[in-house]
């Protein structure tokens, strides 16, 4: 076997092994919701309100919860050309697939739908490429710092939130949804966002197969109604243990494994959106990584 093949292999069990990760947490969570334990519940929600109170432990520091400071926001969109040039997109796990469907729009312009959850670990991984690479065509405001639950796998995951978040920009438009909080209350995480009935609609459509492969799953992502993701491109393992502006600041690092991770599953949305916007910007769609990473897209 070759040295390529042998790595397409590699890469393909890592796929399929994130996506088993992600079936088996959504059926964590209907098996607590279906049996109610209310006994755990209360000993999670008061760890989580001790845990709070008290700072939380170095090592699992997951930074604050609130609106995101503007340094994050700054490194989300100030990544060197040169950091995505040398990261390129060999090494992401998932890319979104083509769909054949109605064009997705919002105010004259191709539509980005994000819907998650905060609780979510997967969602909280996710988070970072797709906020980096909509920051390549546009800025955000409001944009919060969360962390995924304290009781599922990759616990408190340090990641960002669209709830309540605006984005301004030329090309496109985001619609970001997080249907739920990280906590609980009588065994269910509380309710966050509503997806509106058009919103709704896109998600039972288009999350699940033959369109997305991993059965359905959130995070779901679709673009513009060309491509459509559902589940996450990079583990949440790797942002164990760091802040959100600790993930920030690594993110302009090429040698750093989570720009590694991010950057490069950003320059495969940055693909993405280039195909819906016409190539536009150009100094962004005109870039060797983006046109080599469009090579993913439709992939996963």
């Amino acid at each position: 076997m070759s040295k390529r093949v042998e790595q397409k292999a590699q890469a393909r069990e890592r796929v399929a092994a994130l996506r088993k990760q992600q079936q088996a947490a959504e059926r964590r969570k209907r098996l607590l919701i279906a049996v109610g334990a209310v006994v755990a519940v209360v000993a999670v929600v008061g760890g989580l309100v001790v845990i709070k109170l008290a700072g939380g432990d170095s090592k699992t520091a997951t930074g604050p919860s609130g609106t995101a400071d503007a340094q994050i926001v700054g490194a989300l969109g100030s990544i060197p050309a040169e950091t995505f040039a040398k990261v390129g997109s060999d090494d992401v796990q998932a890319a979104p697939s083509t769909i054949t469907a109605p064009p997705l729009t919002a105010d004259g312009k191709p539509k980005v739908l994000y819907i998650g959850a905060e609780f979510c670990p997967f969602c909280a991984a996710e988070r970072w490429p797709v906020s980096v690479a909509l920051s390549r065509f546009g800025t955000f405001s409001n944009l919060g710092t969360t962390h995924s639950a304290a009781d599922d796998v990759y616990p408190n995951t340090p990641t960002l939130s669209y709830h309540g978040a605006k984005y301004t920009s030329q090309y496109l438009s985001f619609t970001g949804l997080e249907t739920t909080t990280n906590e609980k209350v009588n065994g269910q995480y509380e309710p966050l966002d509503t997806p509106s009935a058009e919103d709704q609609k896109t998600f039972d459509t288009y999350n699940k197969p033959p369109y997305v492969q991993s059965g359905g799953s959130i995070p779901f992502v679709d673009l513009g109604g060309k491509f459509v993701m559902s589940g996450a491109s990079l583990s949440p393992e790797l942002l164990a243990g760091k802040t959100q502006s600790e993930i920030a600041n690594a993110l302009k690092d090429p040698s750093d494994p989570i720009a590694k991770a991010v950057d490069g599953s950003a320059n495969v949305y940055t693909a993405a959106f280039c195909q819906l916007t016409n190539n536009q910007p150009a100094d962004v769609c005109s870039t060797d990584a983006v046109k080599a990473a469009a090579g993913k897209l439709g992939k996963s």
